[in-house]
């Protein structure tokens, strides 16, 4: 459960990123709800994962969800340049992330 959790609160972090940049620096209405309450939320989960896993996985788990699905939304909905340094990066993060979760001892 409490990497379901986690999941969770990854995805929503892609949400808060994505509605942070629609958002126009907080002056648009209803991006800087999501964003907020979408923030809220993954800390939430975040915070109850942690109940469980260790901090160090918890967290790098948490944001390297949030920065590769960023990553991915950023060439997919708003045309970001897909670089061969870029995908390295990312590639390099889920490697990270899939090492954090073998290694983690919950």
């Amino acid at each position: 459960m409490p990497w379901i959790l986690l999941a969770l609160a990854g995805l929503l972090e892609i949400v808060w990123a994505y509605s942070m940049k629609k958002s126009a620096g907080f002056t648009l209405l209803v991006p800087s709800v999501i964003t907020i309450t979408t923030m809220i939320a993954s800390v939430v989960l975040l915070s109850l994962a942690m109940r469980s896993l260790p901090l160090g996985t918890a967290y790098t788990v948490w944001t390297g969800i949030g920065a590769v699905g960023a990553f991915c939304v950023g060439i997919i909905a708003l045309g970001e340049p897909i670089t061969p340094a870029r995908i390295l990066a990312a590639t390099l993060i889920v490697a990270g992330i899939i090492l954090m979760k073998v290694s983690s001892t919950s």
